[in-house]
């Protein structure tokens, strides 16, 4: 029997898997556009987008083709050369954007560990070892290395793995007076997500993300947004920044890039970039030819003046229906935030704690929906959904909140 003949099913996960995560029950095993079906056939309307991963929906035809075509041309050479296609993606991004070099990873959590160590390089460089500090926010999530996950502002993710790495601190997100008190001549960077995700899904505000800028400015530190989660067109804007119209130092994007397929980059200038000289850093996979074929693909088909605009449109739609659902059921549902497609429903007083077991009785009702922390629901949906999907999402929450509160 070949390998890819083999029954395997849920409790597969539990006999065979490192229990790193608690997986749903049903097993995705096809999808297109926002439809999934499982293994038993069911169809579910995927509202979270892998994690706001699959912005161009699944089995994109594009995507596919750009894959299968340089599938039959070069997969890897290692980084002792480079490659065509990570040149075009490394051209197409910084011309799209602040950044004048690139730096390509598999993963949010390398583009954020490399980001983390450009800062501390530079500020050895430019002024010295004293210069180490690198500030976060509380609740913030920059990846699961040892070092992102301590930059990182949630104890939890940490417990069990100390000692942790030191020069860290964290401040209160969008409180402009503790960014004052704290950011001092001995920090080298500071890291904001401009849309915090997996805290709970909370924008920044433009004050503070300039506040941080004008204090990065004044004590030579450097600037860091983690777009991973709200990057590559998710809030309507290719990236955040240019809807805050701040602009970083340095900026890290994943997820999205690839549509799936791992693919990360660190974004910077010359003057930063350049002191990471060879050797210095590196990785095996990262801008190998198939991925930067993929995130090109990505790129040039997300970043258009047609397809951002429909974008902000269709985030329009779905906070409005959002909205709606809050103003039907406030006995479960307190108040929408987010930016674009990226929105949360923060859960009423009442119903705090409970986000996982609604996302799990939407999923039984056919729409799969994540949580960010146990107080929100979390709507990520492929960029492309149309008004009728976000009508079909607006049935199936309903039916979702008329069984669980008569449950």
């Amino acid at each position: 029997m070949n390998s890819h003949e083999t029954n395997v099913t849920r409790q597969t996960f539990d006999n065979v898997m490192v229990p790193t995560y608690a997986p749903s029950d049903m097993v995705p095993v096809r999808g297109s556009g926002l439809e999934v079906w499982d293994q038993a056939g069911k169809h579910y309307l995927d509202f979270t987008a892998g994690i706001a991963v699959t912005n161009l929906g699944h089995a994109h035809p594009a995507l596919i083709a750009a894959l299968g075509d340089q599938a039959h041309i070069l997969w890897h050479v290692g980084n002792g050369y480079t490659n065509e296609p990570v040149l075009r993606l490394a051209q197409a991004i910084t011309e799209a954007t602040f950044a004048d070099r690139a730096f390509f990873c598999n993963s949010g959590a390398e583009a954020n560990e490399a980001a983390f160590k450009l800062a501390r390089k530079y500020a050895h460089t430019q002024f010295g070892p004293h210069k180490s500090r690198i500030i976060s926010c509380t609740h913030s999530f920059h990846g699961r290395t040892l070092f992102t996950v301590s930059v990182g502002g949630q104890p939890k993710y940490t417990e069990g793995f100390e000692p942790l790495p030191p020069e860290i601190a964290h401040i209160p997100f969008n409180d402009i007076d503790a960014a004052r008190a704290t950011i001092d001549d001995d920090v080298c960077a500071v890291v904001v997500e401009p849309v915090q995700g997996e805290g709970g899904v909370i924008p920044a505000r433009r004050e503070y993300l300039q506040a941080l800028r004008d204090c990065c400015d004044k004590t030579g530190a450097l600037l860091i947004f983690d777009e991973v989660q709200c990057g590559v067109g998710r809030t309507g804007f290719l990236y955040a920044y240019m809807g805050y119209g701040v602009t970083p130092d340095v900026l890290t994007s994943a997820k999205a890039l690839g549509n799936g397929y791992p693919v990360a980059a660190m974004l910077t200038t010359h003057a930063i970039g350049n002191v990471l000289t060879p050797a210095t850093h590196g990785t095996t996979f990262g801008g190998n030819p198939l991925a930067a074929t993929v995130a090109l693909k990505v790129l040039e088909t997300i970043n258009t003046p047609q397809f951002l605009a429909r974008v902000q449109q269709a985030a329009t739609v779905l906070t409005t229906m959002l909205e709606n659902l809050v103003r039907d059921y406030p006995q479960v549902l307190s108040h929408v935030r987010g930016s674009g497609l990226l929105l949360g429903i923060v859960l009423a007083p009442a119903y705090l704690g409970r986000a996982k077991e609604i996302s799990r009785a939407a999923e039984a009702q056919g729409l799969m929906l994540l949580i960010a922390g146990p107080d929100v629901l979390r709507f990520a949906p492929a960029l492309i959904v149309s008004d009728a999907q976000i009508e079909e999402a607006n049935q199936l929450c309903r039916r979702t909140l008329d069984g669980f509160l008569t449950g």
